[in-house]
């Protein structure tokens, strides 16, 4: 039995051994993705569902040589992109913002007429942070009143400085950053919003701040969808005026109610009977200078906005006209544990060539990655996933004819979060910026947008 016993584990020894070595035979020519690079992974960022999709799904992935210099074209055709092409606006890239230079120089010309910016971006700008600073900076410059478009609900609403946002808790939402095919298309910021119970009140309430031009709610509109419902209305209470109802009317695709003739300092609209009917969201501006919408998401690594609806964002786009859309992303997909980022680059190349449907007539500007830090060793630096993903990204910058801004050199490069967390500029998870942060980069951002006008003017 004692034979019998040994020659059995003895069996059970020499397979694993076969299987190890099997293992380590092949190894090398097994998927990339089974073994990433060794990268000291956070858990302080969250991804969205596409994203988690797209980096687990080897097809999603591009391949090409390195050094290849071309993408797929409308007709299936490989379009050849010039490789000394630098799409960074201090460089080449201006070119690439021709359409806004030109409308921002025709404001600053004739004092006359709108520009707008829709900024996308994530948990970087949550509660307005930067966009805030970057709204300020355009409006002191060219002029403009107003806090631009803003939800329903949000996440950031209770930290957000621009504007004081509450809203009851009985609202029903679907966000693009879990759901794909939603029961009404995702508005402009990837939210809808339902009253879903007609027997309930549906509540939301803003009040204007003192920040600098954004001290009133200029124009108070309403954004809503289409639906058979009939008997939906709103009741509205602006400063001291007494409570005044309007019908709502969804009959088109995109359907605007202006809610109040004049300014108000606070405003709150309650929606009754109005199950059925998209809620997209509120705008705030005084219909001239330039005007900036944050439509930052947490968790969002900017692959969502494939699926925004053109037919939707054109409705969107007949009213609000926008000129340039940021694309500022890459905290949540920093540290997922590989170091190879042709997957983002050849995804968010998609997300550019859909966002050119949705808003035909605006130019598109790329903001790259900031630093962010890990403890690699037993010491904070910067974590090597920075460099590549900053790169990947000014490669679908360039490949879709968008402007770039890297923000990571703009910072300071190498080792930057280090020392922005020690001079009280980020917080201690080495990636978020705090408040004296966030207007510092808005400022740096801005900055690089005007050097790329100041070159644009020299060469128009």
């Amino acid at each position: 039995m004692n034979t019998s016993s040994n020659s059995y584990f003895g069996k059970i020894i020499l397979f694993l051994i076969l299987a190890i070595a099997t293992f380590l035979l092949f190894k090398n020519i097994l998927p990339p993705r089974l073994f990433p690079e060794k990268v000291t992974v956070t858990n302080n960022i969250v991804m969205d569902s596409l994203a988690i999709a797209a980096q687990s799904d080897t097809t999603a992935m591009v391949v090409e040589a390195q050094n290849t210099d071309s993408i797929q074209g409308e007709a299936g055709q490989m379009e050849e992109v010039d490789a000394n092409f630098d799409p960074a606006l201090k460089s080449d890239g201006y070119q690439n913002l021709k359409r806004f230079y030109a409308k921002l120089h025709n404001l600053e010309q004739t004092q006359s007429g709108t520009v707008r910016v829709a900024y996308f971006g994530d948990s970087m700008n949550d509660g307005d942070y930067i966009v805030q600073d970057v709204r300020s900076e355009f409006q002191s410059d060219y002029g403009g009143e107003g806090v631009g478009f803003v939800a329903v609900s949000s996440l950031s609403a209770g930290a957000r400085g621009s504007i004081s946002h509450q809203f009851s808790k009985n609202w029903y939402s679907q966000s693009f950053l879990k759901v794909k095919k939603p029961s009404r298309p995702f508005g402009i910021d990837g939210q809808v919003f339902f009253a879903k119970d007609p027997s309930q009140t549906y509540w939301v309430r803003y009040k204007a701040q003192s920040q600098l031009h954004s001290t009133a709610l200029n124009n108070p509109t309403l954004f809503y969808g289409s639906s058979r419902n009939e008997k939906g209305y709103v009741t509205i209470k602006a400063d001291k005026d007494s409570v005044h109802s309007k019908p709502l009317e969804p009959n088109k695709l995109l359907n605007t109610l202006k809610l109040t003739p004049h300014n108000a300092k606070s405003l709150q609209v309650d929606f009754h009977r109005a199950d059925s009917i998209p809620i997209y969201g509120l705008n705030f501006d005084d219909g001239r200078g330039v005007h900036v919408d944050n439509f930052s998401t947490r968790g969002n690594s900017g692959l969502p906005l494939s699926i925004l609806s053109p037919a939707l964002m054109n409705a969107f786009d007949n009213v609000l006209n926008y000129d340039l859309v940021v694309l500022h992303y890459g905290a949540n997909v920093l540290g997922y544990g590989s170091l190879n980022y042709n997957w983002y680059e050849k995804n968010m190349t998609t997300v550019v060539n859909n966002l050119r449907q949705c808003f035909p007539n605006a130019d598109i500007l790329i903001i790259s990655t900031a630093d962010k830090a890990s403890k690699i060793e037993g010491v904070m630096q910067t974590d090597p996933a920075v460099t590549p993903l900053a790169k990947a990204q000014r490669n679908y910058a360039r490949k879709t004819s968008s402007g770039y801004i890297n923000l990571y050199d703009l910072m300071g490069g190498n080792g930057s979060m280090v020392k922005w967390v020690d001079n009280h500029l980020a917080g201690k998870d080495y990636t978020h910026f705090n408040g004296a942060g966030s207007k510092k980069i808005a400022k740096l951002i801005y900055g690089e947008i005007d050097n790329g006008y100041k070159k644009y003017k020299t060469n128009r």
